[in-house]
């Protein structure tokens, strides 16, 4: 006899009292993608990149792209959208270019977040590249400055994430992202993003 087929049986709903439970899901084909991802697993949260995370600079977000987003039929069966910056930019940067880029890129991913209305940004703090871990943070910190008072009403806020340490980046441990906060002018405009994975490889 021919076996019966099943259909896989679909994700189970979470409760609204439960915490936000989601992934990271790729953008591929339009930013609205990463919600059908989403809720295709059954998420009720969902981190994107805004823009290719491997490449500098973007076009910018066209408005249609934008609307497919906040206009999704299913937008608000995600509880929780946070976007997660590019892995080139470097805030800590000691080369001159490089870290004009890193600003510049920064600058571009939050105006495209607050396009499609992310309360966050997800950034690794940076890798200091020798200069030591004070004058590393006191850069980051500066950089972060720079781009708040470019972008004064940008609501957008930055999370810096937890890291696990290698070579010379900064976030390993909780006392750089307690240094940020107090080194910031505007301490308000960040946030922590705990990343656990990162957190066990950092000891």
């Amino acid at each position: 006899m021919p076996r019966s087929r099943t259909a896989p049986p679909k994700p189970r709903a979470r409760a609204k009292t439960e915490p936000p439970l989601g992934a990271h899901m790729s953008v591929a084909g339009g930013l609205h993608r990463a919600i059908d991802r989403a809720l295709s697993v059954g998420s009720t949260a969902v981190q994107i990149f805004v823009k290719n995370n491997m490449q500098w600079f973007a076009k910018p977000l066209a408005d249609e792209e934008a609307a497919a987003w906040s206009q999704h039929p299913q937008r608000s069966e995600l509880r929780a959208a946070i976007g997660h910056t590019g892995y080139l930019l470097n805030l800590a940067a000691t080369n001159p270019d490089f870290h004009e880029r890193s600003l510049r890129s920064l600058r571009e991913e939050l105006v495209r977040a607050a396009q499609i209305d992310l309360p966050c940004l997800v950034l690794h703090p940076g890798a200091h590249m020798g200069a030591g871990i004070g004058p590393g943070l006191r850069r980051v910190a500066e950089s972060l400055d720079r781009i708040f008072d470019d972008l004064p009403g940008n609501p957008v806020r930055i999370a810096l994430e937890t890291t696990a340490g290698q070579g010379t980046c900064l976030g390993h441990e909780f006392a750089h992202l307690r240094d940020l906060l107090a080194l910031v002018k505007a301490p308000e405009r960040l946030c922590v993003c705990l990343d656990t994975a990162h957190v066990f490889a950092a000891g």
